[in-house]
């Protein structure tokens, strides 16, 4: 490869990480990222420009996420392999296949937008945040439409309760949004921004990008807006990285990200060990350290609650899949179909 190939891989997020998995036998293969993945194969953009890619017949593209890493046969448009991820952004698994949604790949920062309207949901910020410390990638929490409210103020101090972690109220329509996101958003750096609709993912896009993406009104009853963006694309910034822009997400369900939640409540899961009973809930059962934090002031009882909920849905999550799982390897010996459960 190049000098100059591998300098223009760099400026787009190509790292040290995908280089030492490249070896003698990919002398001929050309490294290319994913910008959009589509029923019959994906887009991307290579060190020449972009193209058009189709994998080996029976290789679903619903396996790639935007923002992946590939190595393919340039000249035939043909995708040879994936590239370990540095970090997979995804939500919980579909409860018939057992397979996660796949969301970005390689991020190097998620940006959790919400709005300072009926659309600002702390339990929904956590879920946001334990699936981006899952997957190792930074969060940052962007507040919209903090100047069409009186209680900015409590907007944003409740977001920065949520952890030690960049908390910034910003106009998604005033002219410094890439001057305000420019310290995460430089060259080879890869950033996606994630939220319900209407919230204004689309208004900072454009400002980020110099797209002009039409964007849609929202309900005033519940601050509800409709789907501007549709599919999960990388677009190139000014500034040198790259920004993954996603539709919006109403269900966010969690699978499997136990450390994440972890991480995302750490007053809590700090205490856990030092409960009487391993498998303690939290929720009154004697020599309790979480509850006894409650009962002393130190820990938050509604924050508590929202842990306990987050962890016994994942951990039904978890089982479902895994038995998903094995109802499809059992089906797989016998040669039927894997049945269907209700």
């Amino acid at each position: 490869m190049s000098s100059d190939a591998t300098d223009t891989l760099a400026t787009m997020g190509w790292s040290d990480a995908e280089a030492d998995q490249i070896g003698p036998d990919d002398a001929a293969l050309t490294p290319a990222r994913i910008a959009s993945v589509h029923r019959r194969n994906v887009a991307s953009f290579t060190a020449g420009g972009p193209l058009t890619l189709v994998a080996d017949p029976g290789v679903s593209t619903g396996t790639f996420a935007v923002g992946d890493w590939v190595l393919c046969d340039a000249g035939a448009a043909h995708l040879v392999r994936r590239l370990d991820r540095r970090s997979l952004l995804q939500r919980g698994a579909e409860h018939r296949t057992g397979q996660r949604q796949l969301i970005a790949a390689n991020l190097d920062t998620l940006f959790i937008v919400t709005s300072c309207n009926a659309d600002f949901n702390v339990a929904r910020l956590e879920r946001y945040l334990a699936l981006a410390h899952d997957a190792d990638i930074a969060p940052a929490i962007l507040l919209t439409k903090a100047d069409q409210t009186d209680d900015a103020a409590d907007y944003l101090a409740q977001a920065q309760a949520l952890g030690d972690l960049p908390v910034l109220a910003i106009n998604a329509k005033g002219g410094n949004v890439a001057e305000v996101l420019s310290p995460w958003c430089g060259p080879g750096r890869t950033v996606a921004l994630v939220g319900s609709s209407g919230v204004g993912k689309t208004t900072l896009a454009n400002a980020l990008t110099g797209r002009t993406d039409e964007t849609q009104d929202i309900r005033e009853d519940d601050a509800r807006g409709r789907h501007t963006t549709t599919r999960r694309s990388l677009h190139a910034l000014p500034t040198g990285g790259w920004l993954i822009d996603t539709p919006g997400m109403r269900g966010l369900a969690v699978a499997d990200v136990t450390a994440g939640i972890d991480a995302t409540f750490p007053e809590i899961s700090a205490l856990t060990d030092a409960c009487r009973f391993r498998d303690c809930l939290h929720e009154g059962e004697p020599g309790c350290a979480v509850q006894a934090a409650v009962d002393a002031g130190l820990i938050d009882a509604a924050r508590v609650a929202r842990y306990r909920k987050l962890r016994a849905e994942d951990a039904q999550s978890t089982e479902n899949t895994a038995a998903t799982h094995a109802r499809k390897r059992r089906a797989a010996k016998s040669g039927k179909p894997p049945s269907r459960r209700r």
